[in-house]
């Protein structure tokens, strides 16, 4: 067994150097092909095999994990859109994402079949990835690690005042005030997502969150929606964030965003009072529909050097949704911005619940008189008066 694990690290070396690519532009081996036709037992074994040559490597630290299960030949119904669903998780939480997959399987991707992409920041096992690979109706399933340069504060970062400042957060009785691996996610999802080389071949994505639920039928293809109708960026919920974790970022944000050339018909009035001072209304983005070429942009990329450089994801505890809400207000128009209210959505404990006609023509299974639009600390209403000019 030594032999041949030592063997399958030298030929995945081998195709690393031949290949050309650092680790962290590392592209995933062959494929693993799903036979159509082949008894699932020896589809499973033959695929267990597969997988475990790479998280064999992965784990011993002499790669970074990239595998793709291609199971396009066995959808039903393939989208031709250009869009993935993107899923940020770790190999303890499982459960909680098969959970959301027969969701949105139950409610969606029965009728469309797109890919989906899985980044962690260790390895996945092989026991996880079989396990994901099994729920889906088909597509191309990539499972990808994040480089550790992206995965943890910056070299400019003062751990030292960074602890201190956490430690009166947490003072202050503030979410997630004492959470490193939060505050990695935050930067991540701000400034690297979009970057993994899992991605580079996708317009549109779809994020995706273990434990979420899906209780309407959608019944078109959203990246279809998405590129038919010019949308760069949407939503389900959007609500007030937590002034204490983001002191800073509305001054930092507008120091850059004073220097750009805006669009004019833009949805600054959505985060922005009269006085010019941050009503802390964001999308919540546990939920986001998106082009990833408005990440790409040159403007969204300096945005987030410009606060990466501020150090407010470690000294504060800036989150991904202000960020990204922040720069889609300021850089994108108010026309590609698109509130998907027709989707019944659960993120524990806000539930969006379409309503009317629209509740029994989906076969919505939420209950309307919960929907979280209705509460009075939705940033609905705003967003409503402003794409109708009524502000």
């Amino acid at each position: 067994m030594l032999f041949v694990a030592f063997c399958l690290v030298l030929g995945v070396l081998g195709h690393v150097v031949a290949s050309g690519f650092t680790d962290d532009e590392l592209v995933p081996l062959m494929p693993f092909i799903w036979p159509k036709d082949e008894p699932l037992e020896a589809i499973v074994i033959d695929l267990e095999s597969y997988l475990e040559q790479h998280v064999t490597v992965a784990q011993a630290g002499l790669d970074l994990l990239s595998v793709t299960v291609d199971q396009t030949a066995v959808c039903e119904s393939r989208s031709p859109e250009n869009g993935t669903f993107v899923v940020l998780c770790r190999n303890d939480e499982l459960y909680s994402l098969l959970e959301t997959m027969q969701s949105i399987k139950d409610r969606y991707t029965h009728q469309f079949c797109h890919d989906w992409v899985f980044l962690n920041d260790e390895p996945f096992d092989e026991y996880f990835m079989t396990g994901i690979v099994l729920q889906m109706p088909g597509g191309m399933i990539s499972f990808g690690q994040i480089p550790k340069e992206q995965w943890g504060p910056p070299s400019w970062i003062d751990l030292a005042e960074a602890a201190k400042k956490q430690q009166a957060l947490v003072a202050k009785n503030v979410y997630k005030a004492d959470s490193n691996s939060y505050r990695n996610m935050c930067r991540y999802y701000s400034g690297f997502f979009y970057k993994h080389p899992l991605l580079s071949a996708y317009k549109y994505y779809w994020r995706l969150e273990p434990g979420v639920k899906y209780y309407c039928d959608i019944d078109y293809d959203v990246f279809r929606f998405m590129r038919e109708n010019d949308k760069k960026y949407g939503f389900t919920i959007s609500l007030f964030e937590y002034r204490d974790t983001i002191t800073s970022l509305w001054e930092i944000s507008k120091q850059w965003m004073s220097r750009m050339s805006l669009p004019l018909d833009n949805m600054v009035g959505f985060v922005e009072n009269a006085d010019g001072s941050y009503n802390l209304c964001h999308f919540w983005l546990n939920f986001e529909i998106a082009d990833l070429d408005f990440f790409r942009s040159p403007q969204y990329q300096a945005y987030f050097d410009h606060l990466d450089r501020a150090g407010g994801f470690y000294y504060e505890r800036w989150g991904d949704a202000p960020v990204h809400t922040i720069a889609a207000t300021h850089l994108l128009a108010k026309s590609e911005i698109w509130w998907f209210r027709d989707m019944g959505y659960l993120h524990s404990p806000y539930l969006q619940c379409p309503q009317g006609k629209a509740f029994l023509s989906q076969r919505c299974a939420c209950n309307p008189e919960a929907d979280f639009t209705l509460s009075g600390i939705s940033c609905a209403p705003l967003y409503e008066a402003i794409q109708n000019d009524l502000l």
